[in-house]
């Protein structure tokens, strides 16, 4: 769970005005998509965040995981990774992303920066076929 943190708050971080995902809470939406998420697309999600942390060595010629970076570093790795031409690379981390943003844009603080309002309460409803 760590690593997959790690990939999806490297994703979006705080920016001037907005706040970033490590801001929200990453780790409970982590424990609910554990408990409610399909196991192929966990495997998925935790195999994209491996990537994001093997591959600064091909978007940065670094040869460190992506956890030991600087932090300037970690957002050119970040960028370079959704725009590689490497197409497998990019689909890989894209489940990252999405769930990054799922996370990010359901968090009531950063709904109030857009002005909306916060998602009710999950009914708790979901179920697996």
């Amino acid at each position: 769970m760590s690593l997959t943190r790690h990939a999806m708050c490297a994703m979006m971080p705080r920016s001037s005005g907005l706040p970033g995902l490590a801001d929200t809470d990453v780790d409970g939406y982590l424990r609910q998509l554990r408990r409610e998420g399909a196991p192929l697309f966990r495997v998925g999600l935790w195999m994209g965040a491996l990537i994001f942390a093997l591959t600064p060595v091909l978007t940065l010629g670094i040869p460190l995981p992506s956890f030991i970076l600087s932090r300037t570093q970690l957002e050119l790795h970040a960028s370079r990774i959704v725009d590689t031409d490497r197409y497998l690379l990019r689909q890989a981390v894209f489940l990252v992303r999405l769930n990054a943003g799922m996370c990010w844009g359901a968090d009531a603080n950063v709904r109030s920066h857009f002005n909306l309002k916060p998602y009710p309460t999950d009914p708790g409803t979901f179920r697996q076929s």
